[in-house]
């Protein structure tokens, strides 16, 4: 599998990722589900605290037992819960962030995190005080590079101008192209990567995405779904699926490092994979799919 150097780091990541929210919380399929991807070339493992209360990142620790020196692990911070409070709470603190670590390394087995992420942030947040965070844990060798998972243009232009973030995730597909109009071209001109999440658009860009596209999905109507499905039909080849069209899409653009779409059984698993060895797409088929699907701006989450 081709791999990419994650911003200027020394981090190399291969282009297709295994996105683990998807996982359940059955330890066996779901340790036999991150093997596989390991064996098929699969390096990085993108998880978070958040994800079922941090049973997910134990389920990685779990996995990578004996296998650390093959994977890149990522997972992520800021969501906190508070003993005796439904739900979680939004911590971005210094003082948050340099406990939450100790947890998340504690249940990945592991004495160190290779990306560390700000899970989400506002304009609101100590952001100074989180960089901060992330820069101590850098020095103390508990993290090797950090990043955010954001969506969030002006929130991405803080941390591209205040601290030495290597990657950001962002929600990138054909479905889903807000990034293209600031958040792309900041970044490939900063250096730093994105780790593209949602390329199938929670399968709606997939071959049996029909029932999905009758639903919806963020602002487009069934009607307009069932019309650029149509266009990725005709795209499809012998080696290149609907969905592995659409993860090719979202990584032919030259700020995106690796795409982390999430798999809940070998059978997706596989076929994302699959991915990596299909014909990447023409400057045609782009211009195609770009002409075939809106060009949607960000109207909240300035």
């Amino acid at each position: 599998m081709k791999k990419n150097r994650l911003g200027t780091s020394e981090l190399m990541v291969g282009e297709i990722g295994l996105g683990c929210m998807s996982l359940g919380t059955e330890l066996k399929p779901a340790v036999e589900l991150i093997h596989e991807a390991l064996d098929l070339g699969v390096n990085l493992l993108d998880t978070a605290d958040l994800y079922d209360a941090g049973r997910n990142e134990e389920i990685v620790g779990q996995a990578i037992k004996g296998r650390r020196d093959q994977v890149i692990l990522a997972t992520k911070v800021g969501n906190r819960r508070i003993p005796g409070k439904e739900g979680w709470s939004w911590d971005p603190s210094k003082a948050y962030i340099k406990q939450a670590v100790h947890e998340s390394l504690k249940r990945l087995q592991t004495d160190y995190i290779d990306l560390y992420q700000l899970h989400g942030g506002t304009l609101d947040d100590p952001i100074a005080e989180t960089i901060e965070a992330f820069e101590e844990l850098k020095k103390e060798g508990l993290i090797r590079e950090y990043g955010i998972s954001s969506i969030r243009p002006n929130v991405i232009r803080e941390y591209t101008e205040k601290s030495s973030i290597v990657s950001v995730m962002n929600q990138y597909s054909v479905l889903d192209r807000r990034a293209e109009e600031e958040v792309l071209p900041l970044l490939e001109q900063k250096e730093i990567s994105v780790i593209a999440r949602g390329p199938v658009a929670s399968g709606v860009l997939a071959a049996s995405g029909t029932a999905k596209a009758d639903k919806g999905y963020l602002d487009y109507t069934p009607e307009q779904l069932h019309h650029i499905r149509q266009g990725l039909a005709g795209m499809v080849t012998d080696d290149r699926s609907m969905a592995q069209t659409a993860i090719r899409y979202a990584l032919a653009h030259p700020a995106v490092a690796a795409v982390v779409p999430g798999a809940s059984s070998r059978t997706q698993l596989l076929h994302n994979i699959a991915a990596a060895s299909s014909a990447p797409l023409t400057t045609a088929e782009i211009q195609f799919i770009r002409e075939h699907s809106p060009a949607n701006r960000y109207t909240q989450h300035r």
